[in-house]
């Protein structure tokens, strides 16, 4: 081929070209808006993020302290193997240091298993309104992704995995199963007993991941982790993470509890490293303040109703939820919109959900007191504004 005949790779479609089958269908994850940039527009402390569902209390001073304390190594490599971490991890959890497997957030661990477990014969099941996430890893290992129904809005359960449903898209070429419980976006939760019935219908070569990234928020009388059906179920993963509860999300660091056999599978794929000193020592600290979590735990707990009757009394159909967060239903897809820009536009951040196929719905974080005053204000404000220009009455 002479240089006139070469190919240009001078833009994003030729070298896509050049990429695997998988990657090539991909598209990147959508982070929400540019928060550094709206920082900047409407300056420190001026505006309310309630749009990725962290823990608006910050983290653990103990978790603080350990940070600062490890930066003094900073010049070191961290502990390749977690040893500390796992250790606390395992005495908390009652589990071995080798069910444990380390993750850069539990993100990195979710698009893992889908590296190690599935491919282009081993087919990846999930729910309608699951975790994004999984049909990204699916895609990226070039796994076909059979998506399960969920359970309608007027449901029980509104858009919530239906455990039969999911165990029926089940083949004999499924080969892992993601299943957030609570599930991110809808709040929703799968009951103990269901899920447990769920497990024992599926084979036993089917990997069945539950994400459990929401587990320290829920208190339904009728919802259990997971972690308990371990012993009965060594296809079955657990995952947690600390950006959430532990208030740690900037750190990124995750992990899951599985069979030692699996996870010592998992472990040739883990990278060298994934999970940085800093993030060590605060994740290690912060399981050891149960003060603060159950302070964080407690204060969601308070303003996680509040919240959703403020919304029901402006209209809005709002999801049950066993987590950090709100699904609200606005009727309609132009009102969504609008109500999201309009909320934008005065400094409040909350994350529309058309990716998930709800253009009518917003995802939104459950603040402090003084947040969620904010948000409603500007909703309201919002909302006139809407109204006043479509000719509807509020």
């Amino acid at each position: 081929m002479t240089e006139r005949e070469q190919p240009k790779l001078d833009d994003e479609a030729a070298f896509a070209g050049l990429a695997q089958a998988g990657i090539r269908a991909l598209r990147a994850y959508d982070p929400g808006h540019d928060l550094v940039a709206l920082r900047r527009r409407f300056g420190a402390g001026q505006l309310v993020e309630l749009g990725a569902n962290e823990n608006p209390y910050g983290p653990s001073p103990a978790a603080r302290q350990a940070a600062l304390e490890a930066l003094d190594g900073a010049h070191r490599y961290p502990d390749p193997l977690g040893g500390g971490l796992k250790r606390v991890l395992a005495e908390r959890l009652g589990v071995t240091p080798a069910q444990l497997l380390l993750g850069n957030g539990s993100h990195e661990l979710l698009m893992q298993f889908a590296q190690v477990f599935a491919g282009p014969e081993a087919a990846v099941a999930m729910s309608q309104y699951g975790f994004a996430v999984y049909a990204l890893a699916a895609q990226a290992a070039g796994a076909p992704l059979q998506f399960a129904p969920a359970w309608a809005p007027d449901a029980l359960m509104p858009r919530g995995h239906a455990p039969d449903a999911l165990a029926s898209v089940v083949s004999a070429r499924t080969r892992l199963l993601y299943l957030a419980n609570p599930n991110n976006p809808t709040g929703t939760w799968i009951a103990a007993d269901a899920l447990a019935a769920l497990l024992a219908r599926l084979p036993d070569e089917v990997i069945v991941v539950v994400d459990e990234a929401y587990a320290e928020f829920a208190d339904a009388p009728d919802y259990r982790s997971a972690l308990a059906l371990l012993p009965r179920h060594r296809n079955l993963i657990v995952t947690r993470t600390f950006s959430k509860a532990y208030a740690l999300a900037g750190l990124r660091v995750g992990y899951a509890v599985a069979d030692a056999g699996l996870v010592a599978v998992m472990e040739r794929l883990r990278e060298s490293f994934n999970v940085n000193g800093v993030a060590l020592a605060a994740a290690a600290a912060a399981l050891d303040d149960d003060t603060h979590l159950q302070q964080v735990v407690s204060a969601n707990a308070r303003q996680r109703p509040l919240l959703a009757e403020a919304l029901r009394a402006r209209g809005c159909f709002v999801h049950p939820s066993q987590t950090n967060f709100l699904l609200a239903d606005f009727g309609g897809d132009a009102a969504a919109a609008a109500i999201e820009a309009g909320l934008l536009q005065r400094g409040v951040v909350v994350r529309p959900m058309a990716g998930y196929g709800l253009p009518q719905c917003l995802r939104i974080t459950v603040g402090t007191a003084d947040e969620n005053r904010r948000l409603l204000q500007a909703l309201d404000e919002a909302s006139k504004r809407t109204c006043s220009a479509t000719g509807q009455r509020g």
